[in-house]
């Protein structure tokens, strides 16, 4: 990924005050700068300049930006800006071909008439790439499997447009996202430490309404949890959380990370608001491991309603090394934030429920997991006859995102048939990556047994997009990979890999399995029974297809294990397993065969010219049409990229453009060819699924769009850099294609067996390997390769030694094709049957029965199959070739002087005695070391071909007494000492000769052979299982031997050759016999070999020159290196160098009678690979390992040949990685060739050795000249040499630690350059002066002229100590000399300034530039001094980062601002770390192969310079570079240390917080600021200043420690940081104090050096050689020729009071124009001894230096901390309208009991008294609530100040925006108090308030309306009017009434003169408040009942009570007067 800037012109360019400008544009992005020519004196320049940026793989993220600047060229000094503007790059995302006119603005951000005509294009990812800006977000459905996540793109693509300028379809599906798979398979499985940091910055929009949000992260099982956030849905956190653990990078990417954002205040399960989660893969593809300021979508997956919310982080994962970002927030970050472009979340923006559908049909191949002791005993009491139990109880998990189903429990079988249907869900799209499917072995009693994890990528089974698809697999098997098959009571050191964790070792089963997905709700059901139509559907997928691997192994060498015979075992699958006792046996294995030793250092398997072959016969589905897919994509893959190695040749050879663009189109006419050729796809037999045709759709399509963008790279015909990039980015894209989710057919692994010990394995794709008859066969099939065995597990890291290197053929297809197998061998194929002979040694004789004959007389090599020779039956087609013949193992043919050119002969003389007796002859008077018998010295044969060096002696150099004589109590036993004792009965002493061959080794071996048939090839060990050996010895009581019988086919056709077995002899066989028959017909297949029919002789050069940067391993820093060089079946050494990192071995080693079978031509195009191993001799104890590299040699089968073997440097590996670069060639000889071998008619020949005649009659070129017996590298390839001289400046020793208990005072030290060796002066005593006294040292050398080829200098420092002694302490090794190269002729040490290439001399003269000269008095004007009440240093800070808004007064004033640095001075790329004069060199002792490496002891001060001499030696020297150095003594200084604050300080207390405080030292004096320390923060601002005195370089290093405050235990360090004062001292720069933009005699900005800035230009002027600066009168300066004027600094420039002499700003404008350090600040990053590989927080700080001898320092800087000044926030509430109704009463009418609450951050929340039964929204108040708070003015912030729990000792403080809370409710007597409506105002931008309660509105508000006006209320002081309260109801606001309020702010002296009281109470005055006006309904019912009674009831009913009671009154008018009536009367009324 790249993008391009075109710039074209640019316009009304700024003049300068005598001229027109030299502007240049310049481009930054990411600190990286390309810049455009220089167009000299033009005010309208046109460069028309093409710039361009490689992204390096990653992609534009949005958040970031490109800076264009347009400057001034300058010939001395910096160059001037004239303006800049920034480009977002969304922007460019968005469009990918931008072209725009940007208009520039000046340094002080202000708006200039100044255009830049740009074009920027973007070339994007191909797949998944990079930015693509949508309105989206960002589409998360990958995890942590490493893909190259995209940041920008909602679904991962970038859409092109089309001829209508819109995204076309086509384009979109082409771009996708990539792989994170591929990633994943780069990550190494080593467990290291790492830290994750998250910040949780802020949350927006949650969803509820007054809730108190907390937000809580989990990660690695560890939740922490950050502060409340009281009543508010957008919740500013800003608080950081860290997570160690010692874990792979494979299994990071993995772990799951959640973020979850809580409502505290509900304990309901609703509590939750929304989570999001994601595993750390995501994060570990962005660049740096870190993603910042990211939003995340907030969601629930229980209830899908939508977006809860959205949260802001940021997250970095940490490695040892990385250096940690800074979370802090960039000014105006916030207003500028473009969220949509910025938002993680799913694509959609919907995250739908969804269901995982996986039906889990059969397994097989599943291992054994139980133990079969209960077996054994039932076989012992007679019940094992049954059939053999499985034992395994297998189940199946199905894992995604954290949920987990699994199938039932099936007992006692390895291949179960579940037939289940698993559903699982989940919430689509998902940001898990990984479907894991795990198989458990269920146990009863224990826990559950992992078997083996099969993972299938959701990335590599879907597809985002239009055209996209949903996660479907299958019907396919999964394969499961894990630990060895073998069963194990005592499980095995490889089973963590059972859980899918690094590489499995073996296969483990599979299972077949079908996976679908559905949008729809969670199932009721998760697991159900499949049903049958689908159990028989799937049965096609089943079929199988009969499958050969064939191996032809060639050679074995560098084998590591040696105590047993080797084998090598081949399986695919199950078949072939040798070991695992539920697979069927197969002779899948090389025959075992005995290590022999090369002479020199490894062992190898003497195959020679019968080399092994196996045929596995394997069984598996037909998907060749998926397999082939991949290799024609791979295979293109593999074309583009050896094209692009010859195109970047071609480049750097400075071919001509055109021929490149040649090249370039040809590749892309190829490309398109190999395109346009259809995929496979399944016919006949094969079977399709539908992620097969999904897939193929998607490939077609990705391939014709690749066609399609060739087409528009050609139309564009850019340049050729940009189209190999565009090629490169199509490459990446083919393949990531060529993934195939689906292959069913599992790896290939070869193990080597050593005694049926697995130790090493290799395991290899089946794709690379099979055969195709469409010509689409995998990369290595049937070719020759080369495979390095690894050790399993765990081990792989902690070894370093190879198992073994093999040379190999693979050939793995479909029986049918086997015959293409056959053609392609070049040797031919011999087919043997075996049987081996066995005997056992009783009563001095060999039979074949008795109590040691443990074995059959004849059986297979393990012994454990009868295998008679009358029994075989050839095969039908095949035929005996001839009779059986003894066919020894190769091996015995070596004996133990094999490969040695000399060998020592010992024997051993034995004595014995009776007790207190004399010594004499034992009864066995000659023995070896094993007492076995041995013939007398004298009677000890020379082998033919040898002779002797000396005579028989004793051996002396052991533990032996004076006559070499060693003593023990009984000879058989052993325990020899030197001293005699008198219960000493036998004593012995080695006699030894040494004998040195003289005839060539093939003879000797041939006679070796003919000896071994001699003996009839029986071999021999003490018992069957152990070893055997060519030779008897005493202890042998077993032999056997080989015999082989050839077969040959009969027909052309192959057919399967396994034996049959018959019984000739008529024994009768019991059924264990017949058993046994019936399983040996199952083994019996032959041995095949392979038999070259020719064979070549070679010879190999090794030309070993050099090597550096090795590894110290010894103690004393250095190391004795020696190189072993091994080729094929030998190995050499170099010679050894004693006491060097850098050997110079300049050695030749010729490996003579290299035997290669095979034409010479395929060796030619293959050769084997050469393997250089570098150790540390050692004289006690094994040579340790420093490295290893492994190369190819350069192969001439001609002497015509006229290539030269050409030196490289080749990097050194070891477990740590580098282990330094070794600089050698290899040339491989063809040195004669053999007769053919066609015509030979002994085919059993154990050892074909080729003929010495040379077929073309040609020599070997002569063998290199000699040095010492030893070849040296002969000229022609030996680095060129010429005479150079080298310069060395030592300067002094700092730092020096203890060595030997013992102080180093007296250092100096030697350098070794080359040949050359030189020592420094001696220190006396570093304690009074650690320089040297003489500094200068010069070496005239040879040195090679190449730098390529320039050695490395050895720095070694001796500590000169009492008695002469002078112990080496320490030493370092600078790599190359080749950065100090110089020109012979010393240049001018002037300073070149940092953007340009010209020096400070090369100016125009004086008469170039003519002007006329106005010469200003000095005199200014008197100006009145501005008002600098508010102007602090601060304010100077805030605008140097961009904050104005925190100091807006200063900026007003156009004071200067400060460089802000973002790391330490040091790393500023403009001071090169300040090593102008003197690099630092770590001086290192200790070992390296010490796991906590090597330590540093001290530093040494110096440099070199490193120039060319004339060849004459009596020529003169040229002048040396090196001279007019400062004064070595020490001296006095001033240091003053201005700490301004500390961020992203790591937690050290319980609460996730910190106490920091500073802690400053420097030589013996040590300030600590523990009284000022500030609690509960990670954020401190310190401001303060520390001033010193010290002697430098005495006391240089100062060393500030940010400490945390404990009251009880002693203070944890934070992170330190350390300073060299003393580099800064030194340096040109002049980095003791930085020079101010202006010069300034008072005021904020005080000139605060030394020196005055006149004296300042002067000394450097006489430091550079250069001219006293000329002064025109006091405006006008001459410096190196170029003149300088007042006028044109200060043109545009308001006069200043502060102001000093016009001729100090004169000079101060000049020093700002040379390359000196500025005013500045620095960051520095905090480290800690405890966790050195994570930064531990930054530290911003500068140091000012003062040296006595200047003179007294100038006044100091106040930099202390803003104090917050006190106010008052008074708010009066009068009343309330509107407000909605929230109740009804028992009469039926809405109302509500009204009351408002308000509180501002940090201060406790207030509320008014209730205005009750309010029937209208109406509320009647008078109410006052009165806030003191503290606030910073300049800042514009509210300090809280509080203390988080009663227990807390400090109150925390927080900075908060001023936001006044106004909140309405509704009282209820019994239940919670109902929540009304809201508001939030920001004091300092408050909404203006509505006049009348009816134009009080929403719309008033900025929230919704970006017109409402809003003012400050600090500088309006009061507010009266109406404010609307509202509440957020499903996302959108509803308005809730309406508060009138006066609000006022005083400050504290303002509040005494004025007092008040809250509420009415007294004082009740500004304004007095009186009792509210209310109705007389608003009463609270309970107080008065018979008030209630009144309002409420008789208000109402009034009219209804009074009719009830005058009826109620008539009823009892008419009762009384009834009951009135006299009892005379009733019986008158009753009868009339």
């Amino acid at each position: 990924m790249s993008f391009t800037v075109l710039a074209k012109k640019a316009s009304n360019v700024p003049k300068e005050k005598f001229g027109k400008s030299d502007p240049y544009c310049q481009i930054v992005y990411q600190g990286q700068k390309q810049k455009t020519k220089v167009v000299k004196d033009s005010d309208a320049p046109e460069w028309n300049e093409t710039l361009g940026f490689d992204l390096a793989g990653k992609a534009l993220e949005s958040t970031e930006s490109i800076t264009v600047e347009l400057k001034d060229w300058e010939r001395i000094g910096s160059d001037k800006l004239l303006g800049q503007a920034v480009v977002p790059a969304r922007d460019l995302i968005n469009s990918k071909d931008l072209e725009l006119s940007v208009k520039l603005s000046d340094k002080n951000g202000r708006p200039t008439e100044t255009t830049v005509d740009l074009q920027l294009k973007y070339v994007a990812p191909a797949s998944g790439g990079g930015g693509g800006g949508g309105s989206g977000g960002d589409a998360v459905d990958g995890g942590g499997d490493g893909e190259d996540f995209d940041e920008d793109d909602p679904e991962g693509e970038i859409d092109e447009p089309g001829p209508d300028g819109k995204p076309t379809a086509a384009s979109a599906a082409r771009k996708r996202k990539r792989d994170r798979q591929k990633m994943k398979a780069k990550l190494s499985t080593k467990p290291q430490d790492f830290q994750v940091r998250v910040k949780v910055v802020e949350a927006r929009q949650l969803e509820g309404s007054n809730v108190h949000p907390v937000c809580k992260l989990t990660l690695f099982g560890e939740t922490k949890t950050t502060r409340v956030k009281k009543a508010t849905g957008n919740p500013i956190w800003n608080e950081v959380f860290y997570y160690s653990n010692n874990i792979s990078p494979a299994e990071i990417v993995d772990e799951m990370i959640n973020f979850e954002v809580y409502n505290s205040k509900k304990l309901r399960s609703d509590a939750l608001i929304g989570n999001f989660s994601c595993d750390c893969g995501l994060v570990y593809a962005m660049s740096k491991h870190t993603v910042l300021n990211k939003w995340l979508l907030l969601s629930d997956s229980e209830d899908q309603s939508g977006v809860r919310g959205y949260l802001k982080i940021c997250m970095a994962i940490l490695g040892p090394g990385d250096e940690a970002p800074s979370f802090k927030a960039k000014p105006g970050d916030a207003e500028h934030e473009d969220i949509e472009s910025n938002l993680l979340m799913p694509a959609g923006m919907t995250l739908a429920p969804a269901n995982f559908i996986l039906k889990a049909y059969s397994a097989e191949d599943l291992p054994r997991m139980d133990s079969a002791m209960m077996e054994g005993v039932k076989k012992f009491f007679g019940v094992g006859k049954q059939k053999p139990k499985e034992l395994s109880d297998p189940y199946m998990t199905f894992s995604f995102a954290g949920q987990t189903v699994s199938t039932k429990v099936l007992y006692e079988t390895y291949s179960p048939e579940f037939n289940q249907e698993l559903k699982l869900a989940f919430k689509f799209p998902s940001v898990a990556e990984n479907l894991t499917l795990r198989m458990f072995d269920w146990d009863r009693i224990s826990a559950h047994d992992i078997i083996a994890s099969g993972i299938v990528s959701v990335s590599q089974i879907s597809r985002s997009g239009d055209d996209g698809y949903l996660p479907t697999f299958g019907p396919c098997y999964v394969n499961f990979y894990g630990s060895t098959r073998e069963f194990s009571e005592l499980g095995g050191d490889n089973e963590y890999l059972n859980k899918g964790n690094g590489e499995g070792v073996a296969y483990r089963g599979r299972i077949l399995v079908e996976l679908k997905t559905n949008l729809e709700e969670k199932a009721e059901v998760d697991v159900v029974d499949c049903d049958p139509e689908d159990v028989t559907r799937i049965s096609k997928y089943m079929r199988r297809h009969r499958f050969m691997l064939n191996v032809a192994f060639l050679e074995a060498t560098m084998i590591c294990d040696t105590d047993a015979p080797v084998e090598f075992e081949v399986s695919i699958g199950t078949y072939g397993n040798k070991l695992d006792d539920t697979v069927m046996p197969t002779a899948s294995c090389t025959q075992p065969t005995n290590a022999v030793f090369d002479g020199c250092r490894y062992n190898f398997l003497p195959w020679e010219n019968k080399r092994p072959c196996i045929s596995v016969e394997s069984f598996w589905e037909d998907i060749s049409f998926r397999i082939d897919t991949i290799n024609i994509l791979l295979g293109i893959v593999d074309m583009m990229e050896s094209r692009f190695l010859k195109i970047k040749t071609a480049q750097k050879a400075n071919l001509p453009e055109i021929e490149i663009k040649s090249m370039l189109y040809s590749l892309m006419d190829e490309l398109a060819v190999k395109l346009k050729q259809p995929l496979p796809r399944a016919t006949g037999s094969q079977l399709s699924n539908e992620l097969d045709k999904l897939q193929l759709l998607n490939r077609e399509t990705e391939m014709a769009g690749i066609i399609e963008d060739m087409e528009k790279v050609r139309l564009r015909d850019p340049e050729p850099a940009e189209i190999l990039t565009e090629l490169s980015t199509l490459a990446e894209t083919l393949k990531a294609q060529a993934v195939e989710p689906q292959n069913s057919i599992p790896d290939v692994f070869i193990w080597m067996l050593v005694g049926n010990k697995r130790t090493a394995y290799y395991r290899l794709p089946v794709h690379q390997i099979i055969y195709s008859p469409d010509g689409h066969s995998g990369k290595y099939c049937a070719k020759e390769m080369t495979v390095v065995l690894k050790h399993p597990g765990q081990k792989a890291h902690r070894e370093w030694q190879i198992p073994a290197k093999l040379r190999l053929k693979f050939w793995f297809g479909k029986k049918q094709f086997e015959e293409e197998w056959t053609k392609c061998q070049t040797d031919d194929v011999v087919v043997m049957a075996e049987t081996y002979e066995n005997q056992v040694a009783l009563l001095g004789k060999w039979v074949t029965r008795g109590p040691a004959m443990t074995r059959p007389k004849f059986s297979d090599s393990t012994g454990k199959l009868k295998l008679k020779k009358e029994s075989f039956f050839p095969p039908a087609g095949w035929e005996w070739a001839g009779d059986w013949h003894v066919s020894p193992e190769l091996s015995l043919i070596y004996n133990r002087d094999a490969g040695h050119k000399s060998f020592i002969e010992d024997v051993y003389e034995l004595q014995t005695r009776i007790p207190a007796g004399p010594w004499h002859m034992a009864k066995v008077f000659w023995t070896d070391a094993l007492n076995d018998t041995m013939p007398a010295k004298e009677e000890v044969e020379l082998p033919e071909g040898w002779e002797w060096d000396n005579d028989w002696s004793v051996d002396m150099n052991r533990g032996v007494d004076d006559e070499g004589f060693e003593y023990c109590v009984e000879s058989t036993i052993g325990g020899f000492g030197p001293v005699e004792k008198t219960y000493h009965l036998s004593r012995r002493r080695r006699w030894i000769r040494q004998r040195t061959m003289v005839a060539e080794s093939n003879a000797i071996k041939e006679k070796d052979q003919e000896a071994l048939k001699a003996s009839e090839g029986w071999e021999y060990a003490p018992l069957f299982n152990m070893k055997f050996h060519g030779k008897e010895s005493k202890m042998d009581l077993v032999r056997r031997r080989r015999w082989h019988r050839k077969m040959k086919a009969t027909g052309k056709e192959s057919k399967p050759c396994t034996f049959s077995f018959g019984d000739e002899d008529g024994d009768d066989s019991d059924d264990s016999d017949a058993e046994e028959k019936a399983k040996a017909g199952c083994l019996a297949a032959p041995r095949m070999f392979l038999e070259s029919t020719q064979v070549n002789k070679y010879q190999l050069r090794a030309y070993i020159y050099q090597a550096r940067s090795l590894m110290a391993a010894d103690d004393n820093a250095r190391s004795d290196p020696y190189a072993v060089v091994g080729f094929g079946t030998q190995s050499q050494l170099t010679r050894v160098l004693d006491k060097t990192l850098s050997p110079m071995w300049d050695q030749t080693l010729i490996f003579d009678e290299i035997t290669l079978y095979g034409p010479a031509e395929l060796v030619a195009q293959n050769p084997p690979e050469v393997v250089i191993e570098v150790f540390d001799k050692d004289l006690i104890g094994k040579d340790e390992f420093l490295g290893r590299t492994i190369c190819k040699p350069m192969v001439k089968l001609s002497m015509s040949d006229e290539r030269t073997c050409v030196l490289q440097w080749h990097e050194l590996i070891n477990r740590r990685g580098n282990a330094g670069e070794m600089l050698a060639s290899f040339e491989l000889l063809l040195a004669g060739q053999a007769a053919s071998l066609m015509d030979l008619t002994d085919t059993e020949t154990d050892a074909m050795q080729p003929t010495s005649q040379l077929m073309n009659g040609e020599d070997l070129p002569f063998a290199p000249p000699k040095r010492n017996d030893l070849y040296i590298v002969p000229t022609g390839i030996r680095p060129v040499m010429r005479r150079t001289a080298v310069e060395i400046l030592c300067w002094g020793m700092r730092n020096m630690k203890r060595y030997q208990l013992l102080s180093i005072t007296s250092p100096s030290v030697e350098f070794e350059i080359g040949d050359a060796v030189i020592q420094s002066p001696i220190i006396k005593n570093t304690k009074k002066n650690p320089n040297f006294s003489n500094a200068l040292l010069f070496v005239d050398t040879m040195l090679p002229k190449e730098e390529y080829f320039m050695p490395p200098v050895n720095l070694r420092v001796r500590d000169h100590r009492a008695f002469g002694r002078k112990p080496t302490v320490g030493m370092h090794v600078i790599r190359s000399l080749e950065k100090y190269m110089v020109s012979s002729t010393p240049q001018p040490t002037y300073i070149t300034a940092s953007n340009t290439d010209q020096v400070l001399m090369d100016g125009s003269p004086n008469g170039d530039n003519p002007e006329t000269i106005v010469d200003m008095p000095d005199e200014q004007k008197a100006l009145q001094p501005p008002d600098l009440e508010d102007i602090d240093w601060w304010c100077k800070y805030y605008t140097s980062i961009g904050e104005e808004d925190k100091a807006l007064k200063y900026v007003e004033m156009g004071l200067d601002s400060v460089m802000i640095y973002d790391g330490p001075l040091e790393s500023v790329p403009e001071f090169d770390g300040f090593t102008d004069f003197c690099d630092t060199f770590e001086i290192f002792t200790g070992d390296a192969d010490d796991d906590e490496g090597q330590e540093v002891i001290g530093e040494f001060k110096g440099g070199f310079k490193v120039y060319e001499l004339p060849e004459d030696p009596n020529a003169p020297l040229p002048p040396k570079h090196l001279d007019a150095l400062p004064n070595p003594d020490p001296e006095e200084c001033v240091v003053r240390v201005y700490l301004i604050q500390a961020y992203d300080l790591q937690p050290a207390d319980p609460n996730g917080l910190a106490d920091p405080y500073l802690e400053v030292t420097l030589g013996k004096k040590s300030i600590s600021l523990r009284d000022s320390y500030k609690p509960n923060t990670l954020n401190p601002i310190f401001g303060e200043m520390l001033e010193f005195k010290c002697h430098i370089p005495l006391q240089k290093d100062l060393k500030i420690v940010v400490k945390d405050y404990d009251l009880l235990t002693s203070d944890d360090p934070i992170g330190e940081t350390i300073i060299d004062l003393e580099n800064r001292y030194l340096s040109q720069y002049r980095a003791n104090c930085g020079v101010h933009s202006v010069y300034y005699t008072s005021g904020p900005c005080q000139w605060r050096d030394a020196c005055k800035p006149t004296e300042i230009l002067e000394a450097f002027c006489k430091r550079h050689r250069l001219e006293a600066p000329v002064y025109g009168g006091n405006t006008q300066v001459t410096v190196a020729g170029r003149r300088h004027t007042l006028r044109e600094y200060e043109q545009n420039k308001e006069p200043s009071p502060f102001w000093g002499p016009t001729k100090e700003r004169l000079a101060c404008y000049v020093l700002n124009r040379l390359p000196m350090v500025k005013e500045h600040i620095e960051t520095r990053i905090l480290r800690n001894k405890l966790q050195p590989a994570f930064d531990q927080g930054k530290l911003q700080c500068w140091v000012d230096i003062f040296p006595k001898s200047l003179g007294p320092p100038g006044p100091p800087v106040d930099i202390s901390a803003r104090i917050p000044k006190r106010y008052e926030l008074r708010v009066v509430i009068w009343n309330t309208t509107e407000v909605v109704l929230d109740e009804t009463n028992l009469m039926g009418e809405q109302m509500s009991d009204i009351y408002v609450k308000g509180w501002l951050p940090g201060t406790k929340k207030q509320k008014t008294d209730v205005h009750y039964r309010s029937l209208d929204g109406d509320g009647n108040f008078n109410w006052r609530f009165v806030f003191p708070f503290e606030y910073l003015p300049a800042e514009q912030v509210l300090v809280d100040k509080k203390k988080e729990h009663f227990w807390s000792l400090d109150e925390t403080e927080e900075r908060t925006q001023p936001i006044f809370t106004v909140q309405v409710w509704d009282n209820d007597f019994i239940s919670a108090d109902d929540f009304l409506g809201s508001l939030e105002l920001n004091l300092n931008c408050m909404p203006k308030p509505a006049k009348t309660a009816k134009a009080c509105k929403l719309t008033q508000l900025p929230d919704f309306n970006n017109q409402a006006k809003c003012v400050s209320l600090f500088e309006q002081k009061k507010l009266n009017g109406f404010w609307p309260v509202y509440e957020t109801v499903q996302g959108q606001p509803q308005l809730q009434g309406k508060v009138e309020m006066e609000i006022e702010i005083v400050t504290a002296k303002e509040a005494e003169e004025r007092p008040t009281a809250s509420a009415r109470d007294e004082p009740n005055m500004h304004p007095k408040l009186d009792p509210p006006n209310r109705p007389a309904t608003s009463f609270f019912f309970l107080s008065n009942p018979f008030k209630s009674c009144k309002h409420i009831i008789w208000r109402n009913y009034k009219w209804r009570i009074i009719i009830a009671l005058l009826t109620l009154l008539l009823i009892a008018i008419i009762v009384v007067f009834i009951y009135s009536f006299p009892k005379e009367i009733w019986p008158a009324i009753f009868k009339g």
